[in-house]
């Protein structure tokens, strides 16, 4: 796929597992400091929880610089590393997940916790609102000043960003564009400009 799901907002789910509650939060985060402040905000939300342990994807699912996990107090190996094998598998990135534990006072055992771990994320990201994250990579455009206001329309109606304008003898403009829709607005600015721009691209678009 060319894609990856990520969260549209900040969700809750409950579940309880022999008196225990488990309470996942699912948030979409953008880069490890987000995924970090999101894990704080949690354990100051449920400070006299038991656990708060957590896993996150905070950029695209195949980049494993950016996975992380803790078990939060939990034996080892029975909670977070559970957790992220679920999140791995799902397809969604930028996503951190924050399961909050209150102990019920009935143990489960290794096993037993790693399904229930294993069970609240699961069911939190099958219940989840998401939207389709496209994978962005950054084109430099160059025109001159006369092309700016129907360059800058046509921008604005499409699914380009635009990062940054730089205005000197002409503008560039850096955009971050998405891989399968580029071509097709390749040619279409290079036929809005007539031909009157220049483009720094990497080599795979």
């Amino acid at each position: 796929m060319d894609y990856y799901l990520s969260p549209t907002h900040t969700q809750r789910f409950d579940l309880e597992i022999k008196n225990s509650q488990f309470i996942t939060t699912v948030s979409r985060t953008k880069g490890r400091d987000a995924a970090k402040a999101f894990i704080g905000e949690m354990r100051e939300r449920y400070p006299d929880a038991n656990h708060n342990c957590w896993t996150f994807v905070a950029g695209a699912p195949d980049n494993v610089h950016l996975w992380d996990q803790s078990d939060d107090g939990e034996p080892k190996g029975t909670a977070g590393k559970p957790m992220m094998n679920v999140l791995q598998h799902s397809n969604f990135g930028e996503t951190t997940v924050v399961v909050t534990r209150y102990f019920g006072g009935i143990k489960l055992g290794a096993g037993g916790l790693v399904r229930a771990y294993s069970q609240a994320v699961q069911e939190a990201l099958s219940q989840t609102e998401y939207e389709n994250i496209y994978p962005r990579v950054p084109v430099e455009l160059t025109i001159t000043y006369p092309l700016l206001g129907k360059v800058e329309y046509f921008l604005e109606h499409s699914d380009i960003e635009i990062s940054n304008k730089t205005y000197t003898d002409s503008i560039v403009i850096d955009l971050a564009v998405i891989e399968r829709t580029w071509p097709e607005q390749k040619q279409a600015l290079t036929d809005l400009c007539q031909g009157s721009l220049t483009l720094i691209e990497p080599d795979n678009v």
